[in-house]
């Protein structure tokens, strides 16, 4: 009579859990690691338990945030599970599928809506194009974390190929919109309107000041509410909603303007993970003055109500930053 086998129990967990608790203070570590879990393609399972499937780059991304917590006063664990009662496995894939296939509903929403913008206002094609293009961007990276292959993707798929049919037709006037946006293009402008927020902080007097220092050194500045205004003709908007230049991915909109200028010059690198780390306080730079330049915007800001003065004095701290990694051989 042969024996009956069961699963060897040597075999490795399919699922990996972190296990954490955050401390109180600082204040924005939670939205961190949330942002941290969700670019992972984390789930929750339960309270502060999360899970990813088992393959060694899950691991390595969970080892680095057990680090980080741990580094930020925090506790963590990281285990290999398998769950015997509860929840069973197809239930966990269930909770990737969903969370993908919300992250897929949300790109469909925002396609269906430009192609509606599109049908009523033609004029904004080169707008389209670039909204497409970071659509195409999200896509990417959802299907990165798409672990179990979520049945909405295709449909994600398909609606941004009806967009971008819609925009395929060439046009001059378009063309030359969007090499505005091109490096080549951006250091030869001259005399434009810039408009950005209202209420400007950190990220928005660094750009500023990296517009007419570099950029466009005849640049006027308009401060605009951040939603509901239509853009005007030759108007650029940066730092805004459907702005031309703001946020893209994990970088500030000072870091997208040195990267569209091609402006790579070590000071101008500098200055820009300064702005990066006090901008989305993820620590990602680490630099020593960082701080410090933080302690004189947030001065500025409290000082000067009106956004062009804010603009004006950050300009001054800017500059002699500039100047100080200048002098250092290397920034």
């Amino acid at each position: 009579m042969s024996e009956q086998t069961s699963p060897s129990v040597t075999s490795r967990p399919p699922w990996l859990l972190l296990i954490h608790q955050l401390p109180p203070q600082p204040a924005y570590l939670r939205v961190k690691i949330w942002r941290r879990l969700q670019a992972m393609g984390a789930v929750a399972v339960k309270g502060a338990v999360y899970a990813l499937p088992m393959d060694e780059q899950t691991q390595e991304d969970f080892r680095w945030l057990v680090r980080e917590i741990i580094g930020s006063g925090g506790e963590a664990s990281l285990c290999e599970a398998r769950f015997v009662d509860g929840l069973s496995d197809q239930q966990v894939r269930a909770l990737f599928d969903a969370a993908r296939d919300a992250d897929y509903e949300a790109i469909r929403k925002e396609a269906a809506a430009l192609e509606s913008e599109l049908a009523a206002r033609p004029e904004r094609h080169a707008e389209g194009r670039r909204q497409l293009a970071r659509l195409r961007r999200q896509l990417t990276q959802i299907a990165g974390i798409d672990f179990f292959g979520a049945p909405g993707r295709a449909a994600t798929e398909a609606a941004l190929a009806t967009l971008e049919a819609r925009l395929a037709e060439p046009d001059a006037d378009v063309a030359a919109e969007e090499n505005m946006a091109s490096g080549e293009a951006l250091r030869g402008l001259h005399g434009r309107t810039w408009a950005t927020r209202e209420g400007v902080h950190v990220d928005r007097i660094a750009s500023a000041w990296l517009i007419l220092r570099f950029i466009d050194p005849e640049a006027r500045f308009e401060f605009v509410p951040g939603m509901g205004r239509a853009p005007r003709p030759r108007e650029i908007r940066f730092d805004m909603y459907e702005a031309e230049f703001t946020h893209e991915g994990d970088k500030c909109t000072f870091e997208v303007l040195l990267e569209r200028a091609t402006l790579d010059e070590p000071a101008l690198q500098a200055i820009g993970e300064i702005v990066h780390d006090i901008d989305l306080k993820d620590g990602k730079f680490g630099r020593e003055e960082t701080a410090g330049v933080a302690g004189l915007i947030a001065g500025i800001v409290l000082a000067h109500p009106e956004d062009g003065q804010r603009l004006a004095r950050g300009a001054a701290v800017l500059d002699d930053l500039y100047q100080y990694f200048r002098s250092r051989k290397h920034a």
